[in-house]
């Protein structure tokens, strides 16, 4: 090689990759909430806006888990197939919903804008993946996801936090750096490097996709990407989110993963009544530390209540089902169960309209 065209060369190296970095900004400031502790050993730490001891409205207490002939289960109450007849509620919305599994939702907008909530199509990412297989976990079947040609449509993705089951970086290259990406604050670092659009968001900041109002909102949860969970250096160092979706007078919520905490009355009082809330209802059992487990996620009692105290027109539920990784459950259904008993129970007035893994209504 001739010594002259080495730098050339090098230049264009250097060209080349600073065409694929990723492109971030914050959106924070007035009228936002950025809940970092300021002193302590967690001081510039996130929080909740509501931490401490909770008091639940409503707890299930006996036969939580009984039999539906609504659901078809192989054994188990796992490997369902929801078969209830549904009348779909007169929301007129103009958003249309397609559940993908777990936390994963394919939204298309009123005027027609195409997005996603936290999409996760196979397993964790390497290496967890192969850690949580031999620890004896469950190895997820992938969800229901999106074709190439609605990938290729995709206006944003949305991300509520960084834990592997809402957040897979293989997937983040397969759906490429053509739609923009909307996180929690410090989110943007656990990004591969790509050529991504990506706009970090303090809670009640809000930004906008044509006409489409995009508002990042508090969620009752906790943040960590690590092997071992819970070590301080990356324990809450990014934030967690809930979206709410505003376009011609109609909203749909997302919730992400939470807990009951009051921050639901704040967004109802902050936004009004909601026309379609995507509620979790999993991942809050577990023998040892069920008191913890409950803390961050809604039990479908919770997801009742907060859907009430939200005015929710529709309530879809999330978290359960066959492309679940069963966190926190004693079966991939028994959560849905749960809700179904819970809601004849409770004398729930909010329309809930179940969704298999796959199928989409349009409200």
């Amino acid at each position: 090689m001739h010594l002259k065209t080495l730098p050339t060369l090098i230049a264009a190296a250097l060209l080349a990759a600073c065409s694929h970095s990723n492109t971030v900004n914050v959106i924070a400031g007035e009228g936002t909430i950025t809940p970092l502790k300021t002193e302590g050993e967690q001081a510039g730490r996130y929080h909740n806006l509501y931490p401490g001891e909770k008091e639940y409205p409503t707890t299930c207490t006996d036969n939580c888990y009984e039999t539906s002939e609504l659901l078809v289960c192989n054994d188990s109450n796992s490997q369902c197939h929801y078969q209830g007849e549904q009348i779909v509620p007169k929301v007129d919305s103009g958003f249309t919903v397609r559940w993908l599994g777990h936390a994963g939702f394919y939204i298309q907008s009123p005027s027609g804008e195409q997005l996603l909530f936290d999409p996760v199509k196979d397993q964790f990412d390497s290496p967890v993946d192969l850690a949580f297989k031999l620890a004896g976990g469950i190895y997820r079947k992938p969800g229901a996801w999106p074709t190439q040609t609605e990938l290729d449509g995709l206006d944003a993705v949305m991300y509520s936090h960084i834990h592997y089951d809402h957040f897979n970086k293989a997937d983040i290259e397969e759906i490429g750096n053509g739609p923009r990406y909307l996180v929690p604050l410090g989110f943007a670092d656990n990004f591969p490097t790509g050529g991504f659009t990506i706009s970090e968001m303090a809670w009640y900041a809000s930004t906008k996709i044509n006409d489409l109002t995009i508002h990042a909102v508090p969620a009752h949860h906790f943040s960590s990407r690590i092997l071992v969970p819970f070590i301080y250096e990356d324990h809450n160092k990014d934030l967690w989110n809930g979206w709410l979706l505003e376009q011609n007078g109609k909203t749909l919520f997302f919730a992400g993963d939470t807990g009951y905490s009051k921050h639901f009355r704040d967004i109802k009082q902050k936004y009004g009544e909601i026309d379609v809330c995507l509620m979790p209802i999993a991942s809050y059992y577990h023998q040892e530390s069920g008191k913890w487990y409950r803390y961050v996620h809604t039990t479908p009692e919770d997801a009742l209540n907060a859907a009430e105290e939200l005015s929710c027109k529709v309530m879809i539920p999330w978290g359960y089902g066959n492309a679940s990784w069963q966190m926190g459950d004693h079966s991939s259904h028994s959560a849905l169960l749960r809700l179904l008993h819970m809601q004849k129970d409770m004398s729930s007035q909010v329309p809930v309209y179940i969704l298999n893994e796959g199928e989409q209504v349009s409200l």
